[in-house]
């Protein structure tokens, strides 16, 4: 079974400028020194920690509007 789509684009195309501020935010927040553009200097354990704070971010935004 042939997947074409990528996972790393957005289903909506626009809010590109939103998830880069999100990420950047994220990064801020666990004192990770993310740049715009390309990061493959980070080590595994930064780049994880980026997207394991988007997703604490992401469930606790949920969880707030439930």
């Amino acid at each position: 079974m042939t997947n074409n789509y990528s996972s790393n684009k957005p289903v909506v195309p626009e809010a590109k400028a939103g998830l880069n501020k999100f990420k950047m935010e994220a990064a801020n927040e666990v004192g990770v020194n993310l740049k715009d553009g390309y990061n493959g200097d980070l080590t595994s354990r930064e780049a994880g920690s980026v997207g394991g704070q988007m997703v604490k971010k992401m469930v606790e935004a949920y969880e707030k509007n439930l």
